[in-house]
């Protein structure tokens, strides 16, 4: 039997309110890991009447899925801790630099100090360099903007980058010896038109977690990336998911729990060996050259 060996172990995940996050917060209790759900609700112009009709409706599509961003996790937490586990939460937005380590210092008082740390939150405003691609339709496509920019990559690059840091100064002052961070790209960060700054940020990702994973093995961290293809996490429109699921190897969308297997692989004891990694986690959407 493989013993992950996460008994005990206090995770702390971001953008766990809903998607990718929740499921990992979920995986990473269920192997007997305490898990902090840390997460942000941005502002959005729908109604809650139509965010409430998109999640009784359940069909893909730009309101469902911010639907399901609007959602706190006091369902998460409570199903965890009536399966015996331990969890708490605190919504946070880490844009503001200064609510990084206030994250932690909450984690720290509920839970313990972080070992597992996986930084999911992500922000992502359509943006193009082609005028001629803008448009106001479904989740709109803006030409690309100094604003634009700074967003996408103060949540998506600059928080991941000061979450590791943050993480590190309190693994050394503690003297730890075992640590793990996961930090979540995509599959298109090589390249992705009408989505530009996100995938720029998310390849800065990339190399801050290289950079890490080199510096830091000897204070017993792994630092890996888990590069999703596409998942529905309420964005896609069933013709959409349909599509992919034709043209994905494995005949089908993938979905948040898929993901939080891999979160939960690379924190586990057997993926020990591995560090600076990133995997494709898509059913084969994108393979490895």
């Amino acid at each position: 039997m493989i013993d992950p060996k996460l008994t005990g172990k206090v995770a702390l995940v971001t953008g766990a309110n809903h998607g990718i996050g929740a499921a990992a917060a979920s995986a990473l209790a269920a192997q007997g890991a305490k898990v902090f759900l840390a997460f942000y609700r941005e502002p959005v112009a729908h109604t809650e009447e139509e965010l409430a009709r998109a999640i009784l409706k359940g069909e893909g599509g730009v309101l469902l899925y911010r639907a399901n961003q609007q959602r706190t996790t006091e369902a998460a937490v409570r199903a965890i801790r009536e399966a015996g586990g331990a969890a708490a939460t605190a919504e946070s937005d880490l844009s503001d630099v200064g609510n990084i380590p206030a994250l932690f210092d909450v984690c720290e008082r509920e839970l313990g100090a972080v070992d597992i740390l996986v930084n999911n939150h992500t922000y992502a405003a359509l943006d193009t360099f082609d005028a001629r691609q803008e448009t106001s339709e479904g989740f709109g496509v803006a030409r690309i903007s100094p604003e634009g920019i700074d967003l996408n990559f103060s949540v998506n690059a600059r928080s991941y980058a000061l979450m590791m840091a943050e993480y590190v100064e309190r693994h050394q002052a503690r003297d730890a010896r075992w640590g793990r961070i996961i930090n979540l790209s995509t599959d298109a960060a090589h390249a992705h038109p009408v989505n530009v700054s996100y995938a720029a940020s998310k390849h800065a990702i990339e190399s801050y977690s290289r950079s890490a994973a080199a510096e830091l093995g000897v204070y017993g961290i792994t630092v890996n990336i888990v590069a999703p293809g596409p998942v529905q996490t309420g964005y896609l429109t069933p013709f959409e998911e349909a599509s992919v699921a034709a043209r994905n190897p494995l005949r089908r969308v993938g979905r948040p729990a898929d993901v939080a297997d891999v979160i939960v692989f690379l924190a586990s004891e057997q993926s020990h060996w591995l560090t600076g990694q990133l995997l494709y986690a898509g059913g084969g959407w994108t393979m490895h050259q």
